[in-house]
């Protein structure tokens, strides 16, 4: 199998820490608000600024989903979006971009239902970097991790203010690509975030795993932003891009995309 998709995200951050700069990494729903809209805004999150893309795989029962991406799961699930349709955005992606990684987070549900090697393999030939998969903890990934990382594909796990040494640890064995720490304790999009306590987990993590850490749930402006990235080696922004994208005209979101993640950009690369 190819190394190539590993190869992605390794190397994008191999990049970043070189010119000693942040990854920013926006999250859209696949098929919100529209199957259409799907690529032009993976489009203009790259040219915002975008060095990884995480794409949302709606699902019907998320259970870390805030009001702002529940609303656009449902919104994509009622335009019909499925599995292989997030699969296909990223295939068409792919025909213009062989660069930007792309992450696919969601639940372990519709994995299931199209078969783990079966998932494997069309997520390699879409084009797929790696998976973060919200119910599956470190823990019980021990059949899935192989059968991923023989086609390429990073396991991405989620840490918490909650987590403890022992899953810490077991977060720094199990994954690659990146750690995604959830920088409070609720769902995405909730508003306060406590920067000191972010700021020394994220230490603490990275004293762990030589992986990157990134920090998402809360980050909704260009100084939080800016502040976290003091630390953390990636930005993760979903539920304030997606307001963005409903804020307005469909055909003008990708250019409300643009527009905001390049103010993200500018902060995070004057850390």
């Amino acid at each position: 199998m190819t190394d190539q998709t590993t190869h992605r995200i390794a190397e994008r951050f191999r990049r970043l820490r070189a010119a000693g700069k942040r990854a920013l990494i926006p999250y859209a729903v696949a098929g919100h608000p529209t199957h259409d809209a799907t690529l032009a805004i993976m489009q203009a999150m790259v040219k915002g600024g975008a060095d990884i893309i995480e794409l949302g795989v709606p699902f019907s029962d998320p259970m870390a989903d805030g009001p702002v991406i529940q609303r656009a799961t449902e919104a994509s699930l009622a335009n019909g979006t499925r599995l292989r349709d997030v699969l296909a955005a990223v295939a068409s992606f792919r025909q213009t971009d062989s660069q930007t990684p792309v992450v696919l987070m969601g639940y372990l549900n519709p994995i299931e239902r199209m078969g783990t090697h079966a998932f494997a393999q069309a997520a390699q030939a879409a084009g797929v970097d790696g998976v973060l998969v919200v119910d599956l903890p470190p823990e019980e990934a021990d059949e899935l991790v192989p059968v991923w990382r023989a086609h390429g594909i990073d396991p991405i796990f989620l840490l918490a203010p909650t987590s403890t040494a022992e899953r810490i640890a077991a977060v720094a064995k199990a994954a690659s690509g990146y750690v995604y720490y959830v920088s409070l304790n609720g769902v995405t999009g909730a508003a306060l975030i406590d920067l000191d306590a972010v700021l020394a987990r994220v230490e603490q993590i990275q004293a762990v795993t030589g992986l990157p850490v990134g920090v998402g749930f809360g980050i909704r402006d260009a100084a939080t932003a800016k502040a976290i990235a003091a630390r953390a080696d990636a930005i993760v922004i979903g539920s304030k891009l997606i307001q963005i994208i409903e804020e307005g005209p469909v055909a003008e979101a990708p250019a409300r995309v643009t527009q905001f993640l390049s103010t993200i950009r500018q902060a995070i690369d004057t850390h």
